[in-house]
Formats: structure tokens, sequence, C-alpha cells
């Protein structure tokens, strides 16, 4: 019985970790390629670098490094943050897409195998960065004002 309450609290203790992805999500008027479109045009503004995407799946990631942060860790290199980005078909009504991010954070240090990545919570720079996107995102493109 002693053992079952040891399992039981080592359980609980895991699992109130704290979350290290920050998720966020919205609904979009615009259409799937109109809303990825925008999402492209945003990282560049708020300071990402996109480094994939995916046409098929309507899916992009983008990196950001933070040279500025230091720690006593020899090893630590600096901070990467990243935006996994997916353009989804809406539910219908006002939501013709969704556009969700994920915003993660990672310490790259330097060890003898090389460089790694050691996922952290997540920066308020990669989350003002996903919130920013969003909201820009947020109103339908206007193809009157696009030239051509």
């Amino acid at each position: 019985m002693g053992s079952n309450r040891s399992l039981l609290l080592v359980l609980l203790v895991v699992s109130c970790g704290r979350q290290m992805t920050s998720t966020y999500s919205q609904p979009s008027p615009s259409p799937t390629p109109d809303a990825i479109g925008c999402v492209r045009g945003q990282l560049k503004q708020v300071g990402f670098d996109q480094t994939s995407m995916d046409v098929a799946d309507n899916r992009l990631t983008a990196r950001k490094y933070n040279q500025n942060v230091t720690r006593p860790d020899v090893s630590f290199r600096r901070l990467v943050d990243r935006l996994e980005i997916e353009v989804a078909p809406g539910a219908g009504g006002d939501s013709v897409s969704v556009i969700t991010i994920n915003a993660r954070t990672f310490a790259e240090v330097v060890n003898q195998r090389g460089p790694t990545e050691n996922q952290e919570r997540t920066s308020e720079t990669a989350q003002s960065a996903a919130q920013t996107i969003l909201d820009k995102c947020r109103n339908p493109v206007d193809s009157t004002s696009v030239p051509g």
C-alpha cells in the first residue's frame, strides 16, 4: 500500500510540470493561400527567418537566434526561438481557414557530440511574435489593394 502512494505521488509531481510549448490558434476569414501568404509576410516583421515550407500541407517553420542571453554554463551558446505554423481549412461560417502557431524556445549547447538543443519554457519573444502574426492576419486580405 505504501509503494502505491509513492508511485501516485511521483506521477502527480511529473504531471504538474510546466508546459514547454505555447500554442496559439485563430480563425481567419481569408482563404488558406492568402492566410499562409499573410503569415509569410509577417515573419520578417517580427524578426524571424523562414526555415522550411510544406506547400501541400500549408505548413512552415521559422526561427530566430537570441545571442544576447548569457549563462554561466560554458557549453551554452544561444537561445533559439522557433515557430511552427499551420494553416488549415476552417469549419465554415466566418472561419474560412484556421491559423495555428506552436511557439517554442530551445537552449543551444555545444558538447562533445556537437550542437544540441534542449527545449525550455517558451520565451516572451516567441510568444509575442506568434500573437503579433495572428493579430496582423486576423483581417481578410483586400484583393483590390494588391497590385497586379
